[in-house]
């Protein structure tokens, strides 16, 4: 599977879908792949994983949506994938570039940038035809890359003054 291929993929034809919606999309586009195509993909996924692993996107998804686990920061990043390879690119070089993105809202009208568990789905679709597991992936970290993000209200507002203008709420 190319680079490519995993983008036409991935990415949500409508990213304000629910994370059902987006989820089941997913699926319905895995489905039809075999067992090495779905392991490629997985493997893509797990990368690309671990190229947001970083606490400059994570302070991104703090200011947005309070962003403050390992889990909520998986399914940011997960969110963030699915918005396609140049959202992608762009939110790794800068990420206050996502303060252009809308963002589907919660039912108190807070955004909502996670997918929860789409980085499972090749997965759960091989194991289901094979019962055993895809090899893992490892993040390759134990810590984000780069220097922890600072939560101050200056930090914050310096470092992403887009995202900051328009989410913060502290």
């Amino acid at each position: 599977m190319t680079e490519t291929e995993f983008w036409q993929l991935v990415t949500a034809s409508n990213p304000l879908a629910s994370s059902d919606e987006l989820a089941e999309q997913l699926s319905e586009k895995l489905t039809p792949l075999d067992d090495a195509q779905l392991a490629a993909f997985d493997k893509h996924f797990s990368l690309k994983m671990r190229d947001s692993y970083t606490w400059r996107v994570w302070g991104a998804a703090f200011i947005i949506a309070g962003c403050n686990s390992e889990y909520a920061f998986a399914e940011f990043r997960c969110w963030l994938i699915s918005r396609g390879q140049e959202t992608f690119e762009q939110a790794l070089k800068k990420p206050d570039f996502l303060a252009n993105l809308d963002i589907v809202q919660d039912k108190e009208g807070f955004a909502n940038p996670y997918l929860e568990e789409y980085d499972l789905i090749a997965g759960q679709l091989f194991e289901a035809r094979n019962e055993h597991e895809l090899p893992y992936v490892p993040s390759g970290q134990s810590q984000p890359f780069g220097k922890r993000f600072k939560d101050t209200r200056k930090y914050l507002k310096t470092s992403y003054p887009n995202l900051f203008e328009k989410y913060w709420q502290g």
